[in-house]
Formats: structure tokens, sequence, C-alpha cells
């Protein structure tokens, strides 16, 4: 267990009148330590740092930690302090202390309907790489020391003003940056003054739904689609109206036949989340001209549209919005590393003041000097390159899976020939069900997602989504090699 260290005062309470004060010190650290207030390897303060805080002679102190050591509790070690034993005396004898209290029933909480809507989740802990993990970068390549260096100069010239806080909207140089890129490379129309810096994709959505939905309202949602957005809509209260995806992307016709209305229509057109299929011109066009018709909003989620490895990126559908109907978002998880939780909103005009309240009444803003230090790695040409770079090897990754797949696969798996994003879909030949074969491959060390748990009711074909980006050529041919054995085993 790690060593833990106390720089902070204890909070003990005030001593009773007329009692000794060394034998009050001692009932109280021993308390402490027994409720887990002080925990096993946490460091006292020192004795003149509690003499200070207490008013005590440093005598009563010295005789109460080694009441204290005598039996057990803490343990001195020369020339670094006094420390919580690791082992305590009551763990040896199996008894409880003195003053452990008995536990009462735990009371059932009334919740609000927002929390009864909520779904448990308490994130992911980090685990080995292996095939075919999905929605991962290759953060074993991220420039690192690079980003380390960005950071230190930043840190050493921070000013006050850095300090002290800022916009709801954001760090300014970071939303004109990330407004210069969105002009130039996503084919976005936009300035900073209608940039947001949010805290990531889910956060854009949260933002965006409180905003716009009242519960019971209708939002429309690609099937299969992303489950991250239902997540948040069902928070809400608002109703979910699934609208199937073809090669063209979200059939605005079959959802205008099968629904009628929305109050907001969530899309990704650029790559569609997770057959990866591009919305076409036609269906991009009747689109934005059925909202600005029927009063809808559209919600442009542009979650990895950087990473296209034949020609060039798709152009946002926000760019040719000429009717302010288009809430487009981004993020760095993808394209940098899912911890810097920093991404963007792209609003319309009038729609500014009332994200920006909207924000000051939760976070007030993104933490400020992770904003600095991403807008110093983009106006420095850093992420550019980084884009490039890792486009690249994604391509190369790719390559090494289509080629595996063709040899190993190809008559049990049909790989999509979309050439985008950082994972692909493979499509079962066979009549075997896409669960059974993730339990399966589980079993062999390969994550494979089975494609019905992106959809709302029954997939049409069983697929599997197959993650490359995060994946080193090497493992992807393992990964290729067990999946056929499973699939072999599973045809049998």
């Amino acid at each position: 267990m790690p060593r833990e260290t106390t720089a902070f005062p204890l909070s003990l309470p005030a001593s009773s009148s007329g009692g000794s004060l060394y034998r009050w010190l001692y009932d109280e650290l021993r308390s402490a330590i027994l409720d887990g207030r002080l925990r096993p390897g946490a460091r006292l303060p020192a004795t003149r740092d509690f003499a200070s805080s207490y008013g005590l002679s440093r005598a009563t102190i010295v005789t109460a930690f080694d009441q204290l050591k005598s039996e057990g509790y803490v343990e001195g070690r020369s020339g670094s302090g006094t420390y919580v034993s690791q082992v305590l005396p009551e763990q040896l004898l199996d008894v409880h202390g003195p003053r452990a209290e008995k536990r009462l029933p735990h009371r059932r909480v009334a919740l609000s309907s927002y929390a009864r809507r909520l779904q448990p989740f308490r994130g992911i802990s980090p685990r080995p790489m292996r095939a075919f993990r999905a929605n991962q970068p290759a953060l074993d390549v991220f420039p690192t020391t690079l980003w380390a260096q960005v950071a230190a100069r930043r840190l050493r010239r921070v000013s006050t003003n850095l300090l002290a806080g800022g916009e709801a909207l954001g760090y300014r140089p970071l939303r004109a940056a990330v407004a210069d890129y969105l002009n130039r490379s996503r084919g976005v129309k936009c300035v900073a003054d209608q940039v947001l810096i949010v805290s990531g994709a889910q956060e854009a959505l949260d933002r965006t739904a409180r905003i716009l939905l009242n519960p019971g309202e209708p939002v429309w949602m690609e099937e299969p689609g992303y489950p991250g957005a239902a997540v948040v809509f069902r928070a809400v209260g608002a109703r979910i109206c699934a609208v199937p995806v073809d090669a063209e992307g979200l059939d605005l016709e079959r959802g205008r036949k099968k629904w009628k209305s929305a109050r907001l229509v969530y899309v990704t057109p650029a790559h569609q989340f997770p057959l990866g299929v591009t919305m076409s011109l036609r269906r991009r066009l009747a689109l934005l001209e059925w909202a600005r018709r029927s009063g809808t909003l559209i919600f442009e989620d542009d979650y990895d549209s950087e990473y296209r490895y034949s020609g060039r990126p798709i152009p946002a559908m926000q760019g040719l919005d000429r009717s302010g109907v288009v809430i487009f978002a981004g993020s760095f998880s993808a394209v940098l590393f899912p911890a810097l939780r920093l991404g963007y909103l792209v609003v319309p005009s009038e729609m500014v003041d009332v994200f920006a309240a909207a924000e000051s009444v939760s976070t007030q803003h993104p933490p400020l000097l992770e904003q600095a230090i991403l807008c110093d790695f983009i106006t420095e040409g850093h992420f550019a390159r980084h884009i490039r770079r890792m486009r690249e090897l994604y391509a190369e990754r790719l390559a090494v899976l289509l080629d595996c797949a063709h040899e190993r696969l190809a008559e049990l798996l049909e790989i999509s020939t979309v050439e985008a994003g950082l994972q692909t879909v493979g499509w079962l030949k066979c009549a075997i069900g896409a669960e059974r074969v993730a339990e399966r491959a589980a079993e062999r060390d390969v994550e494979v997602v089975p494609l019905s748990r992106y959809a709302s009711g029954r997939s049409r074909r069983e697929g599997l989504i197959l993650g490359f980006a995060a994946v080193d050529p090497r493992e992807l041919r393992r990964g290729v090699e067990q999946l056929a054995r499973v699939l072999t085993a599973c045809v049998k």
C-alpha cells in the first residue's frame, strides 16, 4: 500500500473540561484511527504542528504518541515521522474498538424523477489493450513529452488573469483557435463568439438536451446509434424515436412517415456511429430544409471525422445551414486522449447567451489551464501534425485488419468497405448470434461488441464492432486468428 502523508491539521473536538489533556488526545487519535478517518499508512502531523494547532505542550503530545505506539496503533520511522500502523491491534484480535457504533438501517432516500431515469455508470477502469477495442485512440503513440513541454511553458508564464477564472463560454484564445480550425478543416461556418468550450461530447449533449427538451418531447435518433446520446435524452425525459439508417445515412422519409415531428434530431452525418456510412448531400439538404420548415433543431455530432483514410474529410452539415438550425459538436477525446475532457459546441448566434447561462449554473467554465495548454498545442501546429500522423498510423492498422480478415475470415465475416474512424463493422455471414460470438471471443481475450447493443430494437443483420486504431498490428493479427477460431467453432 502506498504511503500517505497528512499535511493538513487534524480536526479534533475540543477537550472536555477537567480531563487529562494527554488522555483526551490519546482517545481522539485512537478513535480517528479506528473510525477510518486516519487510514493505515497515514502520516500524523508533526508534534510541533500539533502543539501550535491545539495550544498543547509538546510533552503532552509526545506522551500520547508514545502510548499509541506501545499499543500498536502508530509506529515511528526515524527521520520520517509517525504513521498509522498498517495492521491495527483490533484486526489481530478480531474485535471491535470500544467506540465502534452500531450501524443503523440504511434510510431510503426519495429521488427526483430525473434521478430515477439515470442509468448506473461508474466509468471503466484501465485494462490491458487487446483486439479489437473500439472507440479509443492509440494512446501509446501520443506525444506525451511534447505535450508536457507545451504544458510546462504555459505554466511558467501563467498570468493572474488565467488563475482568476474566465468566461462561461471558455478560454477565448482557444475558442478562436477552434473556430479557425473548424472553418478551415471541417467546413463549419462560425466565429469564435459562437464556440463554447465544454468537457466533451457528453456535456455537449446534456447541455443541449436540458436547454431544448421538456419531458415527453420527441427526439429522433439514428437506428442503430450512439448509446451515450440515448442515455442523455432518457435522463431528461425525452421520447426517443428511432429512425433507420441506410447507405445514405438517416432515412428522413421513413422518419417522417413513422414519427411525423421532432423537437430535436441527433445525427452523425460525417461518419455514422456505429455503421460508418456518410450521409449523402441529398439527404443533408432535405433534412436541413425539413428542419427549417418544421421548427426542428439538428444536433450534429462530429465525433471522429478527422480520420478518413480515402479522400478528404467530409465537410460538416453545419456549413450548409442557412437557417440556424444546426448545433455542431466535437471532442478532442478521440483525437488526442480521453482524459483531456475538452470538447466544443458551435451554436447559432441567437442561442449563445442561453448556453452560456446554462454553463454558468453548473460548472461556470471547464478548467482554464487545460484549455490554455490545448490552445498552445493547436496554435503552435502540433495538433495538425498529430492528426496527420495518426491518420497514417490508423490507415496502416486498418489495412492490417482488412488483409488478415480477408485471409482468415473471408467465409465468415464481411468487413465494411467504409475507410474512416477508429473502428469498423464486421457482418456475420453465417447464422451465428453476435452475442454468442462476443462471449466466446472474450474467453480468448478478444473484444468485439455486438451491433445489436447499439439498436433499440432487433438488428436487421448480425454484426460486430471491431476497433483497430488503438491496437498494434501484432495484436490485430492475434485477434483475427482467435476470432476465426471462435467463428469456426460456432458454425460447427
